[in-house]
């Protein structure tokens, strides 16, 4: 099995295996208690009233709006066209 398995996706976000792991462990507990509050409030309107959405909007923060990545894999830099190449409107 290769090592690669493990560590080119954790270090195409940024982060390295541990790192990764530790997010991952974040996101997916945070989806299911927000998925498990939305049901009960599904059940009992007046529970949970912005939990779904302020566990989207942490979520999102997290992910999209504030992820510092460390550097972007040669693999992603390689897809983008050479600074001196003129992009039609």
């Amino acid at each position: 099995m290769s090592l690669g398995l493990f560590t080119d996706h954790p270090a195409s976000v940024g982060e390295n295996y541990v790192e990764h792991l530790g997010s991952a462990g974040f996101f997916g507990t945070r989806m299911v208690l927000g998925g498990l509050a939305c049901m009960l409030h599904g059940l009992l309107p007046f529970l949970f009233v912005r939990t779904g959405r302020q566990t989207i909007e942490l979520l999102h923060d997290r992910m999209v709006v504030n992820r510092h990545r460390r550097s972007r894999p040669a693999v992603d830099r390689a897809r983008e066209p050479h600074p001196s190449v003129a992009l039609a409107d």
